[in-house]
């Protein structure tokens, strides 16, 4: 059992990465809509391939660093990153 002093040292880490979740969902959704316009637009997958593992890579290390913290982080970070897809699935549909 988790003691109540824990607890109150991983509660104010929750909203810092649920705000750096969001940040690099943004990041994130934004580069592969970059990637995936420049690759239809030029008919060369070459920014879409050369930006998919920095996506990638960018999104585990803070997945695993949020982990390191504990899950009550890794579960904010997740809930901030799921909120950038949103608004970033919400955007293309308003524009098609």
């Amino acid at each position: 059992m988790i003691s109540h002093d824990a607890l109150a040292i991983l509660r104010p880490a929750v909203v810092p990465f649920a705000a750096a979740g969001f940040g690099l969902g943004a990041a994130y959704f934004a580069s592969l809509r970059y990637g995936v316009r420049h690759a239809i637009a030029r008919h060369a997958w070459s920014p879409y391939v050369l930006l998919a593992p920095a996506r990638i890579a960018a999104a585990a290390l803070f997945f695993v660093f949020a982990a390191r913290w504990g899950l009550p982080t890794l579960l904010a970070g997740f809930a901030g990153f799921l909120l950038a897809r949103r608004v970033a699935v919400r955007r293309v549909w308003r524009a098609a």
